[in-house]
């Protein structure tokens, strides 16, 4: 059979693969995509959207909780997993057969099945049907990542959760412990702790959520404790012992082991990326610890081969992929895009309270040389955010003291995963400190205390 030929095709349709695929169309590139599991990749089906559905049930349940302070009467408050897990799914379905929709709209053809690179610009689709090849000049991989299973600490479904079994229990956990507090690890820590799990997290790190500034980290911590979470930093998990109705946890910490029981284990240390099986080697690609080595337009070095999104590294985001698949499909249409800067994504953490930042930590600014000016305001100074019974957050601005730029934002607290964004367009613009100082903030918005924490940086705040 005659091998189909195509200007591009994307191996992967998460949110890297299918962006890159429609941007691709939009160019007017003839485009195939192949996907061997489920259209939208883990972040729609078994990532992003599912645990924010999951999340929000909690922060309802949560609320509920506290109806008495907000002068509300709610009498028995329970909640049925079943169907917090059914929801949640029911939101990543509808998601996902949006993303077939979209692929039928930009005339993208989609071959559902496992993809290899036959040599240069030839993809092998293995199917159920039958095989089939594809040509293209040009080859996006976005084949994404996985969780990373440690020797000994291997996931069973049973006892011991990866994410996709936290996010379909077998059962309610009792006494949980979550391994490793990077923003997986403490997203399904805040949820099950919400619901009223015995919540342990340990980190092998000094501190939790690692890729955050100091403070926030800090200030994170102090409030996952206060709602009864018991935090274990500079520790280890040496092994687990398995029974059918527990598991017991060798941790060490300083040098000394102790056990500890649980029922349920979630294991969540970092991802690996998928660069297997895919004829990688044969063509000379560059893999360092499990991904592909590019360039800042994501080329491999390999004539017409590009990588995107979590497959090429650090930052494992979404909205990193998304940004590098228009890059990638820009380049090829021979356009001039930007290259997508580290710096400028931001991260954001779902817990209760949530995490957001953008560009460098103070730690890190001061490690690259600048001298700084720090901002802080608490949210206890804000009116919207006493208003809507959440005083507990803050947010840290860090700017360059010569030129006034903002280095960094940093922010723990109610719906900073929303507010970060106003820093992010900032940065994007090369706003200076005086461009922020001048803006005019809407009141009573949480956004203000972003004004105050600007002002503050250049003693100047009002509310504090």
């Amino acid at each position: 059979m005659a091998a189909k030929s195509f200007d591009l095709i994307v191996i992967g349709a998460g949110p890297g693969g299918y962006v890159a695929a429609i941007r691709g169309a939009q160019l007017g590139l003839s485009v195939a995509i192949v996907e061997r599991e489920h259209l939208g990749g883990i972040c729609l089906n078994w990532g992003c959207i599912p645990t924010k559905a999951l999340l929000r049930s909690s922060e309802v349940f949560h609320l509920m909780q506290r109806a008495s302070e907000f002068g509300l009467k709610a009498d028995n408050i329970g909640y049925d997993l079943d169907a917090v897990v059914k929801r949640s799914r029911k939101v990543a379905g509808q998601l996902s057969g949006g993303i077939g929709h979209l692929m039928k709209k930009n005339k993208v053809a989609v071959f559902m099945g496992s993809a290899s690179l036959a040599g240069k610009g030839k993809v092998t689709v293995k199917a159920k049907e039958g095989e089939e090849t594809l040509t293209a000049k040009n080859i996006v991989l976005a084949t994404g990542a996985r969780a990373r299973n440690l020797p000994g600490l291997e996931a069973d479904g049973k006892r011991v959760w990866m994410y996709k079994d936290a996010l379909q229990p077998p059962h309610m956990p009792k006494k949980l412990l979550v391994i490793g507090s990077g923003a997986i690890g403490i997203e399904f820590a805040s949820f099950y702790n919400t619901l009223g799990a015995d919540t342990t997290v340990v980190e092998v790190m000094d501190r939790i959520l690692p890729v955050e500034d100091e403070e926030i980290s800090k200030f994170a911590k102090k409030q996952f404790e206060k709602q009864g979470m018991k935090i274990m930093q500079k520790s280890v998990v040496k092994q687990l012992d398995r029974a059918d109705d527990k598991v017991t946890a060798h941790i060490e910490t300083g040098g000394k082991v102790t056990k500890h029981e649980f029922d349920t284990v979630i294991s969540a240390v970092g991802i690996v990326g998928n660069v297997e099986n895919l004829g990688l080697e044969d063509l000379g690609v560059k893999i360092n610890r499990t991904h592909v080595v590019t360039d800042e337009y994501c080329r491999t070095g390999v004539d017409g081969l590009y990588a995107i999104g979590d497959i090429a590294g650090a930052p494992w985001l979404a909205h990193k992929a998304s940004h590098e698949g228009v890059m990638v499909a820009e380049l090829i249409a021979g356009q001039h895009p930007h290259p997508v800067k580290p710096e400028s994504i931001a991260g954001c953490t779902y817990c209760h309270p949530q995490v957001a930042s953008v560009g460098y930590t103070e730690a890190k600014a001061k490690e690259l040389g600048f001298d700084v000016k720090v901002g802080r305001f608490p949210f206890i100074g804000n009116g919207k955010a006493i208003a809507l019974g959440e005083p507990e957050g803050m947010i840290k601005t860090v700017f360059d003291a010569k030129t006034g730029e903002l280095l960094g934002a940093h922010m723990v607290g109610a719906e900073v995963t929303e507010l970060i964004q106003g820093y992010v367009v900032g940065r994007q613009l090369e706003t200076t400190e005086e461009d922020l100082m001048n803006t005019v903030f809407p009141h009573p918005t949480l956004s203000e205390m972003m004004h105050e924490s600007v002002l503050d940086a250049y003693g100047r705040v009002i509310h504090m």
